[in-house]
């Protein structure tokens, strides 16, 4: 075993790519290359948010990008935080002038062909005040593009905290919604296979079926909870000197952690639809793109549409060669 297999860290190396972060993380490619100006990302506490977005970063090499990790700041403190992290040391008292040393450092990136791009984690946290700025903050731009590429990162939270009638204006200026969904029930059984894999284990998952089942039960979906339940049943199985997680194990653990075992999460369907054929070449926008660094992702099929249409961005995931990637099966298909 070469690190632990349900580490709570968000590691890119160990993202699956559900159907669902299969289409956000296109179409954050998407607007990262197509220089759009304004993307919101949605999904509940634990869905794996703050993971993909390291895989964003990741991937798009030829982007720089300012990441706020803390959206809990004032405004001059927010400000300080962005312009430290795309690399300006020296920055200026008055919020004037960091607003020029900002406008003087996107044009300098602009003329280089390095698209910027501002990340907000947490941005459910974020002040109307701060999100007024963040969207003064898209006035940056020349006559045919955006200078600066925003990505708000947020709890379901986030939806109702836009809908505000005295952000109205923000909202309008929204050019991609993306979501990340919890996994299926399905999923989490694959999800803890792919981890386990992932980590460097050689052995079968060492989880039995009972316990399986409390899991997917008691996550209700949410990879974050699949990584905590798991790390602490196989640390109480291995101080028990037992070779495999059981359903007594598991109920001890929930005990503990206070997890009740809720409903658990839905069912997969299966999909009537076919793949999209694949383009005989790549569109110009997505010729500095490197698809590469993506190929070590494995992936699933989940939540899958029985209408036969495939949306947008898994039509342009097509296009960046996502179809190459490999579907990770459970062992009872």
């Amino acid at each position: 075993m070469q690190k632990s297999p349900f580490g709570m860290t968000p590691d890119p190396s160990c993202l699956m790519m559900t159907e669902s972060h299969r289409e956000a993380l296109s179409g954050l490619l998407y607007a990262v290359h197509k220089r759009k100006g304004f993307v919101v990302l949605t999904g509940d506490a634990g869905t794996g948010k703050t993971t993909l977005l390291r895989a964003l970063i990741r991937s798009a090499k030829s982007a720089r990008f300012s990441v706020v990790l803390n959206p809990t700041l004032s405004l001059p403190e927010f400000f300080e935080l962005v312009l430290c992290d795309f690399g300006i040391t020296d920055v200026p008292e008055s919020k004037a002038q960091r607003i020029m040393k900002l406008q003087e450092f996107l044009v300098k990136l602009h003329n280089e062909g390095a698209p910027p791009v501002l990340i907000v984690d947490e941005a459910h946290k974020l002040s109307p005040e701060i999100l007024e700025e963040i969207r003064l903050l898209t006035n940056f731009e020349t006559a045919e593009k955006k200078l600066l590429h925003i990505v708000l990162a947020g709890q379901t939270e986030l939806k109702a905290l836009l809908n505000r009638e005295d952000l109205r204006q923000l909202k309008q200026r929204i050019e991609i919604r993306l979501e990340i969904k919890p996994l299926s029930a399905a999923d989490v059984t694959t999800y803890m296979r792919h981890r386990w894999d992932r980590a460097g284990g050689t052995t079968a998952l060492p989880f039995t079926k009972d316990a399986i089942a409390l899991v997917v039960s008691a996550s209700r979906g949410i990879p974050r909870l699949v990584n905590s339940i798991c790390d602490n049943a196989l640390l109480l199985a291995f101080g028990e000197a037992d070779s495999a997680v059981t359903a007594r194990h598991m109920r001890e653990v929930l005990r503990d952690l206070d997890l009740g075992v809720g409903s658990p999460p839905p069912v997969e369907r299966k999909s009537m639809s076919a793949e999209t054929p694949r383009r005989s070449e790549s569109p110009a926008a997505f010729s500095r793109l490197e698809p590469q660094s993506l190929m070590t992702l494995p992936s699933i099929e989940r939540y899958l549409s029985p209408i036969p249409k495939l949306s947008v961005f898994r039509r342009l995931g097509s296009w960046l060669n996502f179809g190459n990637l490999r579907t990770v099966r459970t062992n009872s298909e």
